[in-house]
């Protein structure tokens, strides 16, 4: 609500603090400003594209008010909803008369698609006009499904590719989300996507 803008940028700025704390010459560290899905999307007629891009424009001034290093639009569910944030960072940027690197990360069902029906070849298509210098995918599912995805991208993206999947699908057991990945099995498939498909970035994301 009204506290939007002083709790992104108190958030950055924390993050800053110990980011700098800990940051030394051969192994520096960034701040990444996350710009989530929120609850609703445009395709779907939730909110409209304006009304989201202004929310959008607020979050992103008060985090590179806060010191953030980059922006990760991320857990994307809805083209619209990349372009409106886009538009608004770089409004900020505009406003505040600096810019930062951009990167997106989609996040693709179990059915191969964006939760609005989009499939990876025109994710790539509609972003490739746009400044942004990473694109790649995270959430919902795990690397195994990524994998078609994340090889679609290191052939045909113009960007750096990102890779930051759940710990698998997730099961519930008694209740509660349980992810079935072990941390080595994690990183044998990462370093494969790495190594194999030129992936630049990668991390975890639910599990």
């Amino acid at each position: 609500g009204n506290k939007a803008f002083e709790i992104n940028k108190t958030a950055a700025q924390l993050a800053s603090s110990i980011c700098n704390e800990y940051s030394v010459i051969n192994k520096p560290r960034f701040v990444a400003g996350s710009i989530g899905p929120t609850t609703k999307l445009v395709t779907l007629g939730h909110i409209s594209f304006d009304e989201l891009k202004n929310a959008y424009k607020e979050q992103s001034e008060a985090l590179m008010e806060g010191g953030v290093d980059l922006f990760i639009i991320e857990t994307c569910q809805d083209v619209l909803q990349i372009k409106a944030a886009i538009q608004a960072v770089n409004e900020s940027f505009n406003s505040l008369g600096k810019s930062i690197p951009i990167m997106v990360s989609v996040t693709m069902e179990t059915n191969g698609r964006m939760l609005v029906g989009t499939d990876i070849a025109a994710v790539v298509s509609i972003l490739a006009p746009f400044e942004i210098e990473i694109l790649g995918l995270n959430c919902a599912t795990g690397p195994a499904q990524m994998k078609e995805h994340i090889g679609y991208l290191s052939q045909n993206s113009p960007f750096i590719t990102s890779c930051i999947p759940n710990a698998g699908l997730p099961e519930n057991i008694g209740g509660v989300a349980h992810y079935k990945l072990t941390p080595i099995e994690l990183k044998m498939q990462l370093m494969n996507f790495v190594n194999d498909m030129g992936v630049q970035l990668i991390g975890g994301c639910c599990g």
